[in-house]
C-alpha cells in the first residue's frame, strides 16, 4: 500500500465546522452545501469551543509583546536572573516528582 504525500495547509475554524457538519449530515442521510433538504446539523457547544481554540488567536498576547518590545528598545527592561533561576529549579523539581 502506498501513501501519497499531501500538502498540509492550515484551515480556518469555519471550514472545519462546515466539514464536520457536512460529514454528520452525510452520515445521517442529510444533504449539505446548498442542498434543498430541510435537515440541519448543529454542533454541540463543546465542539464549537474546541474549534474556536484551533484558530490560534489566543496564542499570543499582542499587547504584552508590544510592551516588552518597547521596553527592550528603550533599555528599560530589567531581567531578574534570580527569579528565572528559581523558576527553572522549581520546574525541574516538579518534573522529577
Amino acid at each position: 500500500m502506498k501513501i501519497n504525500s499531501t500538502t498540509n495547509r492550515p484551515i480556518s475554524a469555519d471550514a472545519v465546522g462546515t466539514r464536520a457538519e457536512s460529514a454528520v449530515a452525510q452520515a445521517y442521510g442529510g444533504t449539505s452545501g446548498g442542498g434543498s433538504s430541510s435537515s440541519q446539523v448543529a454542533l454541540s457547544s463543546a465542539s464549537r469551543k474546541m474549534l474556536a481554540l484551533q484558530d490560534g488567536s489566543n496564542d499570543i498576547n499582542v499587547e504584552r509583546v508590544a510592551a516588552i518590545r518597547a521596553a527592550i528598545a528603550s533599555g528599560q527592561l530589567k531581567i531578574d536572573t534570580g527569579r528565572i533561576a528559581d523558576s527553572l529549579i522549581a520546574s525541574a523539581r516538579d518534573l522529577l516528582k
